[in-house]
């Protein structure tokens, strides 16, 4: 039975719900017409003066001086503007005169909701100017922030990452390299981003690893105190696995079910959207909702970028319930309970059971 992996891809929850739940939001919720209208607007725009007279709205905060090798040894500057009626965002260029150079808007952030004109970007959260294909050339590397109108994670903000690479003329965009960026949450930071497309230190294989030997190949690091076997009764015995990865500042946190022949049954990424495992209070691998199968609890603290820019300590407890063919993550109780500071593994395993409406005396 173990033979065959039962595999749960953590992409990271809200950029994947940003592209499936919204699949259903079609160009009719904006005309056609709508979208050769921006793009006349935005071909027309002459002068960074004229930018608001065509409906754009610059984004004052990330307006930046920049020499580009492309177009010599003139002062430019980075003029980033939103079309906040359709959410999209373009980036233009000008010289000391304030004349457009150059313009564009192929980007990542302007294509989460497929097939629709209107988009859910609001604002950037980092730019960096830095060569990153080693070509002697500096490249855009950008950050932006995007809120879902619908969907499960409608208000909830989350980060899209880009890198336009710097040609002989103009910038280019590698949709392949913006997809791995995104799809493998290396879009936290732009060190994040430089460290997979400049030094090729990616998180892909947290989420491709079959056996728990590529796992350590690519210096997987197991918490060991939290390492041992536990018998699950639909999956058989299996060793509970959890570990981090560094890449740029960050420590990515997994678990994962290895079988006994060093197989992958199954992984989670406990950490959802947080950026970093800021430290892993404990983990619990009991019956939690009177199933009669384990179910497995984690209770850590992680760390993010709030939108001003501050780092932020949470405390998360996410929880999987064993079914027949997996397990399936919790919602119900963590929407119920917030976890604090002050919450321990032990005593959480006993509100989550209260939750499920049962009691265990002795486990």
């Amino acid at each position: 039975m173990l033979g065959l992996m039962l595999w749960i891809v953590p992409v990271p929850v809200l950029y994947a719900a940003a592209k499936s739940e919204n699949t259903a939001v079609s160009m009719h919720t904006q005309p056609l017409s709508a979208y050769y209208d921006y793009l006349d607007r935005m071909e027309a725009v002459e002068m960074v003066e004229d930018i608001p007279e065509y409906g754009f709205s610059v984004i004052e905060d990330q307006v930046f001086p920049i020499q580009l090798e492309t177009f010599g040894e003139m002062e430019l500057t980075f003029v980033p503007a939103l079309e906040q009626q359709l959410g999209r965002l373009v980036l233009f260029l000008a010289d000391e005169s304030g004349q457009i150079l150059y313009r564009t808007q192929q980007l990542e952030t302007n294509q989460r909701i497929r097939g629709s004109v209107s988009q859910p970007t609001r604002g950037i959260a980092a730019v960096s100017f830095q060569d990153v294909d080693r070509d002697n050339r500096k490249d855009i590397v950008l950050i932006t922030t995007c809120v879902n109108e619908t969907g499960d994670y409608a208000g909830q903000s989350y980060k899209v990452g880009d890198v336009l690479f710097q040609g002989e003329k103009d910038f280019y965009r590698d949709y392949r390299i913006s997809d791995k960026v995104n799809r493998f949450s290396m879009n936290k930071s732009i060190d994040y981003i430089i460290a997979y497309v400049r030094d090729g230190k990616s998180a892909e294989f947290l989420y491709t690893a079959a056996t728990l030997e590529e796992l350590l190949e690519e210096d997987f690091q197991i918490i060991k105190e939290q390492c041992y076997y536990r018998n699950f009764e639909k999956l058989g015995r299996l060793q509970v696995v959890p570990g981090t990865i560094g890449i740029a500042e960050y420590d990515v946190f997994m678990i994962y079910l290895v079988d006994e022949e060093g197989r992958i049954v199954w992984s989670c990424q406990p950490m959802g959207n947080y950026d970093n495992l800021y430290a892993l209070k404990g983990m619990a691998c009991k019956d939690l909702d009177g199933d009669g199968m384990k179910d497995l609890a984690v209770l850590a603290r992680y760390s993010y970028e709030s939108l001003e820019g501050e780092v932020v300590i949470d405390h998360r407890c996410a929880v999987y319930y064993q079914r027949t063919s997996g397990f399936d993550e919790d919602s119900e109780f963590e929407e119920y309970y917030q976890c604090t500071e002050t919450d321990t593994m032990e005593a959480l395993v006993t509100k989550i059971r209260e939750y499920w409406g049962w009691k265990v005396t002795n486990d």
